[in-house]
């Protein structure tokens, strides 16, 4: 018989029986004895201390969506375990794979308000796909087994196991275990043939089909089989904020974002195609606008290894349930080679008209004030890195902005909170994603509310040398709040206004180079000294205050109802 072991070596040993090499945490009292035998294996598990547990979180989805991965975070228990639930529900929003290890007060004190007690699990089962509560050190093994198998499998999503301090600090033996089957759950569905064929059916007989390509893409990493398809039928695609890097932007196929702030042609040929296929995406309202104005010519195909997710706003004419790479895998054999020139021909008018009425105001501008564009500022580092490097956005204009003009090259690409839209998710995003991927450039775009949300994470990139590159978009103002208020309540700017430190010196505290940039003719040498500079480096740009990101769709309006400006609506000839 082997010698027992305490919980907290069982679950280490499990970890890397799982392929884990790093983790993301914050210690405390009740997960005190797992962070002592993190002591022990800290040569084959690397700790990065956040600052915050939120930040900890963050930065564990941003080495999943980077790495595809499954990202760990540690916390311990009542306000650590708290603290993650934001990241919690932003990782289930977005489908991003998180394993939460939170500790828990020992067993015999459940239920009776013993200090830092949470009720873990009744908090986080809405916003996960499992969360259970580890009471004995024999549970631990077979639990981590479960949680790594459930969250990267299917649709992936964020897992929570809440292990008491008696279950730490328990013996039992070690039996390795591996989980590949669940009763009632089935992540890898079979494809229906019917379904494909009438799909396909579909598809060779349309006039105007259209893709619309989203997060599920690139997790199933069906980026081969997706151009595929749209070069073998010649089938514009659309993409979702989180599908865009799945087709590079170059593409001719390409035809940019979908939704409230997304290019014209996409969105106004949305309610002109005859055939939508929907790949991995779930029809976010900020996609669809209004449904009952929503696609009205048009029959839609939805492939989504979520079934839930079939007619929940949209009805689809065929559902496929399946994972993208395998439904495309089948499907495209089915299809046949098509020319739609002239239904290509529509998107090329739009976006004619986007580049003059918008475009190429926002990148090429003519005030002489050397007041800078959000706009232009992401088109000209996203050249200087090759539009090549990874993006990772906060939340707010920073984000519409950058994802409307970053060019994107490499799956995995554009990071960014989507479902759950979560203010200071970028800056521990980006550092988990470059720590996941090393070797490729992380250039994040931030509003200067949302990176003081997370701004103690800057600590993080000190301690570990973590080579991020922060374009801070600084208005001194809720940049997105404020455009709405100025559109819909009479530019009355409530608690909008901000006062800012200065970032630049705040940086530098952290040991974080950078600069200020005030001044147009000033930005392409600032973006060479970042570009070249090794390490962390922050560009603090002083935008104009009143920016506005067209164009947009606003709420309750079909997705063909588009502002190209505050007061002029687009009507296409």
């Amino acid at each position: 018989m082997s010698d027992k072991l305490k919980g907290c070596e069982i679950l280490m040993r499990a970890l890397m029986d799982q392929g884990v090499d790093l983790v993301f945490g914050y210690p405390g009292g009740q997960i005190m004895p797992v962070y002592d035998s993190l002591y022990d294996h800290s040569d084959h598990i690397r700790h990065y201390l956040a600052r915050h547990e939120q930040g900890a979180i963050h930065a564990a989805e941003g080495y999943a969506r980077a790495s595809g991965k499954t990202g760990v975070v540690i916390a311990t228990s009542g306000p650590g375990a708290m603290n993650l639930i934001t990241g919690l529900n932003d990782a289930l929003m977005d489908s991003t794979p998180i394993v939460a290890i939170t500790g828990q007060v020992p067993s015999s004190l459940l239920g009776k308000d013993a200090f830092q007690e949470s009720d873990v699990v009744s908090v986080t089962l809405p916003i996960t796909k499992w969360s259970i509560q580890v009471r004995t050190a024999d549970e631990i093994a077979p639990a981590i087994a479960k949680a790594f198998y459930i969250a990267n499998s299917g649709r992936p999503g964020p897992v929570v196991l809440d292990i008491s301090k008696d279950a730490q600090i328990g013996l039992s033996e070690y039996v390795p275990t591996r989980c590949n089957f669940i009763r009632s759950y089935d992540p890898d569905p079979a494809i229906s043939e019917d379904k494909l064929r009438e799909a396909a059916e579909i598809i060779n007989s349309a006039k105007r089909p259209m893709i619309l390509a989203g997060h599920g893409v690139t997790i199933a990493r069906a980026e081969n089989e997706l151009s595929e398809l749209a070069e073998k039928a010649e089938i514009p695609v659309a993409c979702t904020m989180l599908g865009l890097s799945a087709l590079p932007s170059s593409h001719p196929l390409n035809k940019g974002l979908l939704g409230m702030h997304g290019n014209l042609g996409p969105n106004i040929n949305t309610n002109k195609a005859d055939v939508i296929i929907a790949i991995g995406m779930r029809f976010d309202d900020r996609v669809t606008g209004d449904t009952k104005k929503y696609a009205p010519e048009a029959k839609i195909i939805h492939i989504d290894i979520d079934a839930s997710e079939f007619d929940k706003t949209v009805r689809s004419h065929v559902h496929i349930h399946a994972n993208a790479k395998s439904a495309l895998s089948r499907l495209i054999p089915l299809i046949a080679a098509t020319s739609h020139k002239e239904w290509l021909g529509s998107f090329l008018r739009h976006e004619k008209v986007e580049n003059e009425r918008v475009k190429n105001q926002e990148l090429h501008p003519t005030n002489d004030d050397g007041k800078m564009h959000m706009g232009e500022v992401v088109d000209r580092v996203s050249e200087a890195f090759g539009n090549d490097a990874i993006l990772v956005t906060d939340v707010g204009q920073n984000q519409m902005f950058s994802v409307r003009y970053f060019k994107f090259s490499s799956p995995r690409s554009c990071i960014s909170s989507g479902g759950l839209g979560t203010m200071g998710f970028g800056l521990p995003a980006a550092i988990g994603a470059k720590i996941a991927v090393p070797q490729r450039e992380v250039v994040l775009f931030a509003g200067d509310g949302g990176l003081q949300m997370t701004i103690e994470e800057l600590g993080m990139i000190m301690e570990y040398n973590v080579g991020v590159k922060i374009i801070l978009l600084n208005n001194n103002f809720l940049g997105n709040v404020r455009q709405w208020q100025e559109l819909f309540f009479n530019s009355r700017y409530s608690a909008t206004p901000m006062i800012n430190p200065d970032f630049v010196v705040l940086a530098r505290a952290y040991g974080i180079a950078g600069e200020d940039v005030a001044h147009r003719d000033n930005l392409p040498e600032a973006i060479e000294r970042m570009k070249n500079h090794r390490g962390a480096y922050i560009l603090n740009v002083n935008i104009e205050e009143m920016g506005m990101i067209f164009p947009m769709t606003p709420g309750g309006h079909g997705v063909d109802e588009i502002l190209l400006n505050s007061t002029e609506y687009y009507k296409p000839v």
